[in-house]
This record gives structure tokens, C-alpha cells and sequence, in this order.
């Protein structure tokens, strides 16, 4: 990847030697060594350790640790620390500790306990951050910075003055004048109308529902004022070490960062990723942050940096990986372009919230079940070695707004039942069923390398955004737009004209009324499909019926249509449909814009193909063995050859270099 990196698939974790005896560290560094780490995560919570106090500082610890990892040919990715202020810090100002929405000023005890807009939290953070770069830009072990730790995991808001003054003066930046500031938040309902900057405040708890535009816009600065602190540690550390790339760890698709923006700031976008053991479908969730990771910066290869070895500590059950689980999942990610395959952590804890939480050497030791896997998997991973610096080529895309999602998930809609989360998860997985890789894509994105764009919804559709859909479409793409699309603009102000808004020719279709469904309510759609939460009045303006309503109200309207657009085609799904019912619509789509599944079928039931550069990736998800269709190669992780099909064993994988590049 860069300086400092060793060749391959990077394999390791977060190791935290501040909780051990230093006698400790020489034995974890040889263990590293046997499982085949390459690549451990240090300093994320040491700030206490680092900077005992204001003017006071301990690096001779963490000059040993480095040294000793340099000497054994391990990486690190060295932390700013700066994630959970210590108590001193807490301490020294009233406005370092952020406030609720309901004026609760949080305590210490935990971590993260930091208001984004306080300066003696940011003047203390650059001041370490500088600390850090000057002493290790130059280390031999160092391969990557690793910035803060989780943005927004505990604390993604605060309600105090400061953050009230940095709000104001984010507001001023934005629209000048507070008479823009007006017109924009549509402050002459209920008499909101503001006659200076001075006179607003963050959407605290009021007496009933919030401004929907102000609250938009306090999303959008909760996110930016956590990415200028983000970009304030980024700027020092390039200031040092312009050579050593730097990464801070997502937390999958997380409402309150736009991943877009961050990941421009990003050299190396990362993610800690904990589906559920309980869970049957995790797997399929996981695919779907996978392939988010992978866009974000444009396909490029990307690092796990975080996954629990077997258990977590945080679910009200926390059920372990069962044997061959974390293997198989952790395959799953590098199929999906990860190019570091990283766990929390790597001793696990004795003391603290933490403690329940598995780590790549158990409670145990190397006595352990999980030490076994440890170092089998770390050999595995040698093999495939070759696999980092290949990419996927994806020929259908799913369009994500964090503005939009932002604003769909808003109060007083027709229905509350209308999120992000729940409004994606069939499309995609009724593509990652067919066996069909998706990127995601921003709104403003190029799609000339996507026969078939995907909308499940988009809300807020800024007018500029639908022109290059609809450019898109006149050029003979294809276009599958969901519910409850085109509503309103970047303001939240309603399109003129009504749904899907800017969106209208080329869907050929204007929605004369929502129609939510009752909860427990279906509506039948054609002959067998049904439809929950959601339905509209369709006007047809040009686009063909392909489903109507077949009960209620609306029964005969159309629900499901198509358009010819120039030289491609725009369907329009006016209604949640169930999967059976959703995924003819997509067959349809994906047949008319040639998209096909990488093994030219559909997978068998619970095995996943995933097709990265020349290596295809067979991934078995289910406990029973699995006969699937297979491309002729070499298997890297037994070194046989397949040939048209390969036999997965329970939780099994299968790696196959095809043979067009077999040497």
C-alpha cells in the first residue's frame, strides 16, 4: 500500500500494551510472529499514558514498544489517542463534556467525552497529535496513522454554547444573510422567523416538532464539525509525514457521517465491522458494508481494521462465532476488496467494559480454540497474498445520499416506517442472491461504468443530481427508482409539481397522493406480490404499467412501471413489494440492461460468489455442504485445480485464480 507496509494481505489488530506488564510485550510480539501478524494498531486509548498531565509527557514506553515490534518485522499503525480525553482535560474546562438535547452535561467514566466544538478539547488534541508526529514520523515500524478512533460512536452531537456559537457561525458561512437563512428554513410557518444569527440555537427538545430544515441543516454540521477535527489531526500528521498515509475506522453505513465527505480526507478508507453470530442473514448485511467500504474511495482496496475474533461485550446476548465463522467472514471482506483483514484485539482485556470481549489470544492463551484459529487463518492468508491490489468490477450501482437519508428519516411524513436501512436491505439482497457485486455511489457520481442504477430511495433529489440520472438513462442506461423519490430539494421544500420531482420525464409517472399502509396491512400488487408500509396514486404520464394494484383502494392504479427513456429504460416501484415480488421487477432490469451474475447464474442457496479481479471467491454460508458452479483455476487455499464446479464444506471457501492467469 505505501511505506512501511509488508507485502500482501495485512493481518493483525489492536494490541494495547498500557494494560500489561511490559515483561508481557516480548512474548506478544513473538506470538504475533507464529500467528503470521504483519500489522497491530497501537495507542488508540493511551492518552492518559502519553500525557499524564497539561505539560507533562511519556513517550519512553511507547519508544520500546515501537522498537521492539521494528525489530520483529511487525507494522504499526500508530494512533493519535485523542478518541477519549483523560480526566485532566475533563476536568479543565466546563465545555469539554457535551450536552443532550435535553441539557444532561455527560460525566467521565467512559470514553469519547468530548464536545467537537470545545477549543480546549481541539488545542489539546493538535498539540498531542503534533507531539506524536514529530517523535515517530520517521519510525521504521510505522505504516499508517490512524486518527482518532470510531467518530461519532458515543458522541455524534452537542447541545452546549459553544457548539451553539460554532453552529451559528457554520450557519453564517453557508447563507451570508440571515433573510437567505429565512427563506431557506421556510421560517414564516409558525412564526420562526429570526431577525439576527443570534437568536438561533441547536434544535434542543422544544414543545413540539423542530424546524425539519434546521434540524437538516444540524446534521449536516454535527457531521462537518467532527470532520474538521478529523482533518486538523490529518493536517498535522502531513506536516510531519507526508509519506505515511493515514485512515480513521467507520463504522459501516453510520447515519451521522457523510462517508462521501470524509472519505475525500481519507488516504486509506478503513472499517470495524461486528455483524451479529445469531443473526442468519449477518452475512448479507456485512456484503453490503463491504461493497460500501470498497466505493468510497472509487474501488480501491481497503483495511478491516476492526472485528471481533468470536464474541463481542455490547449486544444483550453476546452469542460467540462458532468454529470456521470468523474465517469464513473475514474471507468474506477480503472477496469484497479489503486488503487487511484486522480484529480488536489482540490480548484480550482482564479489567474493564471490555473484558467479555474476545481477542486473537483468549483469556486462555495459546491453550485456546480461538489461539488455533489465530494462527491457522494467519497461514492461510500467506497463501493469498497475491489477491491485495486486485479490484472488482461492478456493472450495477446503488445511489447513496447521506443528505437524503438524513432528511427521508425526518418527523411528520406519512409514515415514520419510511427508513434508510429497511428501504435497502431487500434490493440488495435480492442482488447479492442473483450473485450480482454492486458498488455504491454519490449522488453526483459518474455512472457511465453502470449499465443498471439502483434507487431505492432518494427523498431529498437535488435537481442538478436527477439531470445526470436522467443524462445517464437518454444514453441508454438503466434506471430502478424506489418509493417515496424526488420529494422534496436540498432545503426539504417539496419539488413544484409534486413526486418523483425532477425525476418525472424521465420516469414518465407524477404521484397524485401517498398512501401509506397500515402496520400489519398488506395490499396485493398483480397476481401474487404483495405490498407493506408503503403505496401511492401513480399517474402514468408516458411510462407502461407493468403491475397494478390488485386490492384496496387503489386496486387497478398502477404500482410498478416502465419508461423508455432516449436509449434506456426507467422503472418506477411505487410500493414496498415483498422480496418474491421486488426481485421479478429487478430480474426484469437486470435482463433488459445485461447484467449478469458472475458464475452466469444465480449461486446455490447460501453460497456467496463474489468475482475480485481474477480471483473468484466461493464462500458458504450455510452448516451443510455445498456443490456449486465454479470457473476453472487453481484453488489458493488447498492448491488444487477446479474445473467447472468445487464442493464447500460447511462454513467452506474456495479461492480460485482463474486460469486465464495462471502462469
Amino acid at each position: 500500500m505505501s511505506r512501511g507496509f509488508p507485502e500482501g494481505i495485512q493481518y493483525g489488530g489492536d494490541y494495547n500494551p498500557e494494560q500489561w506488564p511490559e515483561e508481557t510485550w516480548a512474548e506478544d510480539a513473538a506470538l504475533m510472529r507464529e500467528a503470521g501478524v504483519t500489522l497491530v494498531t497501537v495507542g488508540v486509548f493511551a492518552w492518559a499514558r502519553l500525557q499524564p498531565g497539561p505539560d507533562s509527557w511519556e513517550f519512553g514506553w511507547l519508544d520500546r514498544l515501537m522498537d521492539l515490534f521494528a525489530a520483529h518485522g511487525i507494522a504499526v499503525d500508530l494512533a493519535t489517542a485523542t478518541a477519549s480525553p483523560p480526566a485532566w482535560l475533563v476536568r479543565s474546562a466546563t465545555y469539554v463534556r457535551p450536552v443532550t438535547a435535553d441539557g444532561v452535561r455527560l460525566e467521565f467514566g467512559s470514553r469519547q467525552l468530548y464536545c467537537p466544538s470545545d477549543p480546549t478539547y481541539v488545542r489539546a488534541a493538535g498539540k498531542l497529535v503534533r507531539a506524536l508526529a514529530e517523535r515517530y514520523a520517521k519510525h521504521p515500524a510505522l505504516a499508517l496513522w490512524h486518527i482518532h478512533n470510531e467518530y461519532g460512536d458515543h458522541v455524534t452531537e452537542c447541545f452546549c454554547e459553544e457548539s451553539a456559537a460554532d453552529f451559528r457561525d457554520w450557519l453564517r458561512k453557508r447563507y451570508r444573510t440571515v433573510e437567505e437563512l429565512n427563506r431557506v428554513w421556510g421560517t414564516d410557518f409558525w412564526s420562526q422567523r429570526y431577525g439576527d444569527f443570534r437568536q438561533i440555537e441547536p434544535p434542543r427538545t422544544a414543545p413540539g416538532p423542530v424546524n425539519p430544515t434546521q434540524v437538516l441543516d444540524w446534521r449536516r454540521f454535527c457531521s462537518d464539525a467532527l470532520l474538521r477535527l478529523h482533518r486538523l489531526e490529518r493536517d498535522v500528521l502531513r506536516t510531519h509525514s507526508p509519506d505515511v498515509p493515514a485512515t480513521t475506522n467507520f463504522m459501516s453505513m453510520f447515519k451521522a457521517l457523510d462517508h462521501w465527505e470524509w472519505a475525500r480526507h481519507e488516504d486509506i478508507v478503513s472499517d470495524d465491522a461486528y455483524p451479529d453470530p445469531a443473526d442468519p442473514a449477518a452475512h448479507v448485511g456485512a456484503a453490503l458494508n463491504h461493497d460500501l467500504m470498497r466505493s468510497l474511495k472509487g474501488g480501491r482496496p481497503w483495511l478491516l481494521l476492526e472485528q471481533a475474533p468470536s464474541a463481542v461485550s455490547w449486544r444483550p446476548v453476546n452469542v460467540p462465532k462458532r468454529p470456521g465463522l470468523q474465517r469464513l467472514w473475514s474471507l468474506q471482506a477480503l472477496a469484497r476488496g479489503a486488503d487487511g483483514i484486522l480484529y480488536f484485539q489482540w490480548r484480550q482485556s482482564r479489567a474493564g467494559a471490555e473484558k467479555f470481549h474476545s481477542a486473537l489470544l483468549p483469556h486462555r492463551g495459546t491453550a485456546s480454540r480461538g489461539w488455533r484459529e489465530t494462527v491457522r487463518f494467519g497461514a492461510e492468508l500467506r497463501r493469498l497474498a497475491e489477491v491485495a491490489g486486485s479490484r472488482i468490477t461492478a456493472r450495477a450501482a446503488i445511489v447513496l445520499d447521506w443528505h437524503s437519508w438524513w432528511a427521508l428519516e425526518g418527523t411528520d411524513h406519512p409514515s415514520e416506517r419510511m427508513r434508510w436501512r429497511e428501504l435497502l436491505r431487500p434490493w440488495y439482497e435480492a442482488l447479492y442472491a442473483r450473485g450480482i457485486t454492486v458498488d455504491f455511489v454519490a449522488p453526483d457520481a459518474d455512472l457511465s461504468p453502470y449499465r443498471l442504477v439502483l434507487a431505492p430511495n432518494l427523498y431529498l433529489l437535488r435537481a442538478e443530481h436527477a439531470r445526470r440520472i436522467a443524462d445517464h438513462v437518454h444514453g441508454g442506461g438503466h434506471l430502478v427508482c424506489g418509493p417515496f423519490s424526488g420529494v422534496v430539494d436540498e432545503h426539504d421544500h417539496l419539488h413544484p409539481g409534486g413526486a418523483p420531482g425532477p425525476l418525472r420525464e424521465v420516469l414518465g409517472v407524477v404521484v397524485d397522493e401517498f398512501w401509506p399502509v397500515p402496520d400489519g396491512e398488506t395490499v396485493r400488487v398483480g397476481e401474487d406480490a404483495r405490498a407493506s408500509v408503503w403505496s401511492e396514486w401513480l399517474v402514468a404520464e408516458g411510462a407502461r404499467p407493468l403491475l397494478a394494484y390488485a386490492s384496496g383502494t387503489l386496486a387497478g392504479q398502477p404500482a410498478v412501471t416502465r419508461n423508455a427513456w432516449g436509449r434506456g429504460s426507467a422503472r418506477y416501484l411505487s410500493c414496498r413489494l415483498d422480496a418474491e415480488g421486488l426481485g421479478r421487477v429487478l430480474d426484469g432490469a437486470l435482463c433488459e440492461a445485461e447484467v449478469t451474475p458472475v458464475l452466469g447464474a444465480a449461486p446455490p442457496a447460501g453460497v456467496e460468489a463474489v468475482r475480485r479481479g481474477p480471483y473468484l471467491f466461493l464462500l458458504n454460508h450455510t452448516d451443510r455442504e455445498a456443490d456449486s458452479p465454479a470457473l476453472p483455476g487453481t484453488d489458493l487455499l488447498t492448491g488444487e485445480q477446479v474445473h467447472d464446479r468445487v464442493r464447500l464444506g460447511p462454513l467452506g471457501a474456495a479461492v480460485v485464480r482463474t486460469v486465464s492467469t495462471e502462469r
